[in-house]
Order: structure tokens, then sequence, then C-alpha cells
């Protein structure tokens, strides 16, 4: 079984949004999925409560139960895991992060939000050694302006792994994330889909992918 954190000490960047629709993405692709919502908001908890569909699954987790959740998981024969995070929570970040084959770090391109990034960044190296794979992933990008690789900038100076997918703002976000289902499912021809589709796709190569090949 392989375990997606996604992580952010900044509330309103996209993380729930982020977290359902990769484990759509993954049950689209044939896999046993399962989100874990460890967040006391439960945003994901009421996303699958207006979902009609009945996969993939989503468990409202308290932190300290996450560790016997996930080996009960695996036990079930669940092939993926995704993890949505409360922002600020640290300790519940720690965690997610010790468990996790691989982190997702989503920012909005402004300067606060980067700053949430970095310390999210510098959490994450905190958490494991060695540090696990992560990336940060720009989200609610505008479509003109000098944000976004000003953005892209900042991170790449901390030395963090930029996402090679921008997640924009769009309205097919929103609109999908309030009816239950995941930009793909509400408009499977849309740009919004196409985002998440490669993002699912880069998130892949580094859960299944040998180091060397990712790098590459």
């Amino acid at each position: 079984m392989k375990t997606i954190a996604i992580i952010s000490q900044k509330g309103g960047v996209g993380k729930t949004t982020l977290a359902t629709a990769l484990a759509v993405a993954a049950q689209n692709d044939g896999k046993s999925v399962a989100v874990f919502d460890v967040d006391p908001q439960a945003s994901a908890t009421f996303w699958r409560d207006m979902r009609e569909a009945e996969a993939p699954a989503v468990v409202s987790v308290q932190p300290v139960r996450l560790a016997h959740m996930l080996k009960a998981a695996a036990e079930a024969g669940t092939d993926l895991v995704v993890i949505d995070t409360p922002p600020i929570a640290k300790d519940t970040a720690f965690q997610a992060a010790e468990h996790a084959d691989f982190i997702l770090i989503p920012t909005k391109p402004a300067v606060l939000d980067v700053m949430a990034a970095t310390e999210t960044f510098k959490l994450v190296k905190r958490a494991t050694e060695p540090p696990k794979p992560s990336a940060v992933v720009v989200t609610f990008c505008p479509v003109q302006g000098r944000e976004v690789p000003d953005t892209e900038d900042a991170i790449l100076k901390l030395g963090a792994t930029l996402a090679p997918v921008r997640i924009h703002s769009r309205i097919a976000y929103s609109r999908a994330q309030q009816t239950g289902l995941a930009a793909m499912e509400l408009e499977p021809a849309g740009k919004a889909a196409d985002e998440l589709q490669r993002l699912y796709v880069y998130v892949c190569m580094n859960l299944y992918a040998p180091a060397q090949e990712v790098a590459e």
C-alpha cells in the first residue's frame, strides 16, 4: 500500500480538493483508494456525504489513531491512502509525514502562502530522516501575471521540488467540491480535469517509479 500526505500550514490552499480529486483519479485507474480525513473541519468527510458514488471511501480519523488505521487499510487490501491534513496542527502534520511515501505541499501564489509553504517544507524535512520525497504544487494560479513565476522561483530557492503542474483558479474545482464530485467527473474534457490527471500521473511517478527514473 502507498500513502500520500497533503500538508500545508495554511488553510484555503486546496488540500481537500486535491485529496479527493487524486483519490478519484486513482479510483478511475483501477486502484482501491481511501481518503483519511484527519482535519477537524472534516471537509473531505462532508464531500463524501454529498457524493452519490460509493467510492472512494472517506474515513474521518483521529490523528492518534492514524497509524492503526493505516495498518488496517493495508491489511484490507487498500492500494492507496490519501491523507488530508489540517492547517497549523504541526503534530498532525508530523504524523502524516512520517507515514507518507510521498508528500504534496499545496500553496497559493501569494506572499503569506509561500511563507507557510516554507514552514511546511521545513517541517517535512524535520519529520523524517532521511526526508520523505515531497513536492510543492502551486494552486489557485491566475491565468496571467508575475505571481506564479515569482512563487515558483521562491520555492526552488528553498531547495524544494516543484511539481510540474499548475492548478489554476477554475470554477470547475469549487463546483465539483460542492456537489461531491471531482473536477474530472464534473467536466471530463475540461482544463481542470487535465490538470488533475497530469498531477496524478506525476504523483504516481514518485510513488511507483524507481528513484533514478523519477530523477530523470
